[in-house]
């Protein structure tokens, strides 16, 4: 694909040519019903897009006209590596062009962890790209994010492309169950009827990733564990994926006791978001300050995910953005008044001397 510009004109416009190699390859980037370019349209309110043949005519103002040719490269390059470019795909790829100007979002994008039930999983962020770079390179990584930013998911992914590879012989998937104190005999049923709703979570992830009628032959077998964090007590755990949800509701003991799980051949990631820990009042969170003292430590990664990295809902991003907002908010109220209360000590032990 090439591009011309036929520069700006008596209006202050700017018009760039881009040229497919066939009007084939455009409609297999764009679409057939010129969804892609409505939607670029509607997001660049100033662009006109007109399609003839195999050449895509782009006019408006310069900087959103540079835009606009750099996602039609990112929009050809996918397109060449047979990956999907539908509506939703090309909205991550307009955020991520807007937002984060290293790496090219198509090399994201385009990156298939694993397939399954006519479905792939890919990272959809450069942070996203990072983590699972960083999983590929390290034994222990840290996945700290909000909600919706994918470290669960994509964690569970690597531990299903390591078992298939046969880089590792089982998959520990584990999470504290905290809302129950891990005391669950209040808890009506079997001991598995009372930790299954804090495990759901990691097996329904299992079933969109595996063969659902494997799953529990895999389980039987020991070749899948999903069991509560109390659980992993005094064992070692060798040539295993092992993977910690919901860390941010780990004591610092039970952090301690986790990590010091690790065996030969293994590797950890540990998920969790720390601006939603269910812990007792008082009680300090594991996560929180894990990063203070492995810091420094060789073969540990801390990867760090933000609003941005958000995949679910567009609102969800947003309601991110705002709760962290208001969080920044309220602790510069306090700051400023516990700095106003400390002023008033300091004039009042003044005026008493």
């Amino acid at each position: 694909m090439s591009e011309s510009s036929t520069g700006i004109n008596a209006a202050g416009l700017d018009t760039r040519v881009v040229h497919f190699d066939s009007g084939e390859q455009m409609v297999q980037a764009l679409g057939t019903n010129d969804e892609a370019l409505k939607l670029i349209e509607a997001t660049f309110p100033g662009i006109n897009l007109q399609a003839r043949g195999n050449e895509l005519s782009i006019t408006g103002p310069a900087a959103d006209v540079l835009r606009t040719e750099r996602l039609m490269f990112e929009v050809r390059t996918m397109a060449l590596n047979n990956t999907v470019v539908n509506p939703q795909v090309l909205e991550q790829l307009i955020t991520m062009l807007r937002t984060q100007s290293a790496g090219r979002p198509s090399d994201v994008l385009s990156m298939n962890i694993l397939s399954s039930r006519g479905r792939t999983i890919r990272p959809k962020t450069l942070n996203q790209k990072s983590y699972v770079d960083a999983i590929d390179r390290n034994t222990i990584v840290f996945g700290i994010g909000p909600a919706g930013t994918g470290k669960t998911y994509l964690a569970m992914a690597k531990a299903v492309q390591a078992l298939q590879q046969k880089e590792v012989n089982r998959i520990i998937l584990t999470r504290p169950a905290v809302e129950a104190g891990e005391r669950l005999g209040f808890l009506p049923g079997t001991l598995n009827d009372k930790i299954d709703p804090y495990l759901r979570p990691l097996y329904d992830a299992l079933h969109d990733m595996m063969d659902p009628d494997s799953i529990p032959r895999l389980m039987a077998a020991g070749t899948i564990e999903v069991a509560p964090l109390a659980y992993m007590r005094g064992r070692t755990l060798n040539d295993a994926f092992i993977i910690l949800d919901e860390a941010q509701n780990t004591t610092p003991e039970q952090m301690k006791m986790f990590l010091t799980r690790l065996g030969f051949g293994s590797k950890m990631v540990v998920t969790g978001d720390i601006t939603q820990v269910d812990l007792p009042g008082g009680t300090k969170s594991g996560l929180r300050i894990v990063n203070d003292i492995l810091r420094g430590v060789d073969d540990v990664f801390f990867s760090e995910l933000d609003a941005s990295d958000v995949v679910r809902h567009r609102l969800v991003g947003d309601i991110v953005s705002a709760y962290s907002r208001w969080d920044e908010a309220q602790t510069a109220e306090r700051e400023a008044a516990g700095d106003g209360a400390a002023t008033a000590v300091r004039r009042a032990r003044a005026g008493t001397k």
